[in-house]
């Protein structure tokens, strides 16, 4: 045995480092909590959602209504507007692009077709999504409804 293979018997050192003992440990007198406020207090415990005296999120999101993120929002064209195309354009096929040429929807709009109005020419019509009065209507003139 030399003095530099000496160790320490298993179990005695302890690796916590002991709070609220004294000066001389390094840790004592506010114990590593700081100087006052409600944290440096026994029996300090937050409240659930508590931010520190700012307005929690829970007080600041708005609690009535919701608008889902994942919802699809259509451009409604009815067959009244389609049927005035086809007289002024004098056309048989109405896509997306002759919509968008004559001003009734944006470039990035999804097409949804309604019934309302009454449809007289037959009438090729390309839209995203179709009611389903809409269908019956074209088809009963002899036109046909295409999802894009």
């Amino acid at each position: 045995m030399k003095l530099h293979t000496l160790k320490p018997a298993e179990g005695s050192i302890k690796t916590r480092k002991r709070i609220g003992r004294g000066q001389g440990s390094g840790r004592g007198g506010t114990s590593t909590r700081g100087h006052k406020g409600a944290k440096s207090r026994s029996g300090y415990k937050t409240k659930l959602g508590f931010e520190g005296g700012q307005m929690p999120l829970q007080r600041r999101v708005p609690k009535f209504g919701f608008t889902s993120h994942n919802r699809v929002a259509y451009q409604a064209v009815n067959l009244d507007k389609i049927q005035e195309l086809a007289t002024k354009l004098n056309v048989d096929t109405i896509d997306f692009d002759v919509l968008h040429e004559n001003g009734l929807v944006s470039k990035k709009d999804l097409v949804k077709v309604l019934g309302r109005g009454e449809l007289t020419s037959k009438v090729n019509v390309s839209a995203h999504s179709f009611s389903a009065t809409a269908i019956a209507a074209i088809e009963k003139v002899g036109g046909s409804a295409n999802k894009i």
